[in-house]
């Protein structure tokens, strides 16, 4: 039997009853645990109400040498965790865009992913189209909703931008507010699986049908996306390889490796009914 070992950290400031709903992190700390626990390192992840509660956890967590490293996710503009891990020795494996030549940094390249679904949709032919990102003070969805903005303006497409919070009543009140605003909508992309779910309740709530008159691509291949009524279309990432890259990373990290940059494996565009007439409805 492996001996464990301390911990790695994860603090997500995010709402619980969200991250409860959304398959994203358990899958990713699954990938992450298949590497680090051989090595007696499980993942102790933390739910904070604010980036204050995030920063003492960070300052306790090596007051008492309770982690072994920590992982940084949802990266800011100008994020003070990056340089907050190197005051306080803390191992650190950033996962987003690189912020920091001294840290390690997993990278997916989600700019590449948004475009390949904007370009899908601007090639079905539409010209007016809805992006619903995550909360824009997060890099990865700002990065996302301005990629997704220049690919419609290179191809002369109306972009109209909304936000949620990656929860599906979220994505339903965005959708149904932009519709009345915006009654030429005929595709959206929504940053979650979730936002893109209600996206379909929205739909269905003033008869628009999917995918005849709004074509829908939810971000993250989740079985609940694979199994909604019609199927979503999806940006596909295996989040268990992104956390197995992570899981290396990290255990380099702690055993004194230089950082580096390691990029994960390009996104997919699933295609299902959600956003092409083409698909079958099952």
């Amino acid at each position: 039997m492996t001996h464990l070992r301390p911990p790695i950290g994860l603090a997500l400031v995010r709402d619980a009853e969200i991250l409860g709903a959304e398959p994203y992190f358990h899958d990713l700390i699954a990938g992450i645990e298949e590497v680090t626990l051989p090595h007696g390192h499980p993942v102790l992840m933390r739910v904070l109400a604010s980036r204050a509660d995030e920063d003492r956890l960070y300052r306790s967590w090596r007051d008492t040498k309770a982690v072994a490293g920590v992982l940084l996710v949802d990266i800011q503009e100008d994020d003070p965790r990056p340089a907050l891990s190197v005051e306080l020795g803390l191992p650190a494996v950033v996962v987003g865009p690189p912020v920091a030549e001294d840290l390690m940094t997993v990278w997916t390249d989600d700019d590449a992913a948004m475009r390949l679904a904007a370009e899908y949709l601007i090639a079905q032919g539409h010209r007016e189209i809805l992006h619903v990102g995550g909360p824009t003070h997060i890099r990865h969805s700002s990065s996302r909703r301005d990629t997704f903005a220049q690919a419609c303006a290179d191809a002369e497409v109306s972009a109209r931008l909304a936000t949620g919070d990656y929860s599906r009543a979220s994505g339903e009140a965005a959708t149904a507010a932009a519709l009345i605003q915006h009654p030429d909508i005929s595709a959206a992309v929504y940053d979650s699986d979730l936002m893109a779910l209600g996206g379909l309740d929205a739909a269905a709530a003033v008869e628009r049908e999917v995918p005849e008159s709004l074509a829908i691509i939810a971000w993250d291949d989740s079985i609940q996306a694979q199994l909604s009524t019609p199927p979503l279309s999806a940006i596909a990432r295996d989040t268990r390889a992104v956390g197995r890259l992570i899981g290396r990373a990290v255990l380099d990290v702690i055993a004194g490796e230089p950082a580096d940059v390691r990029h994960a494996a390009d996104a997919a565009l699933r295609v299902r009914r959600s956003s092409s007439r083409d698909e079958p409805v099952t």
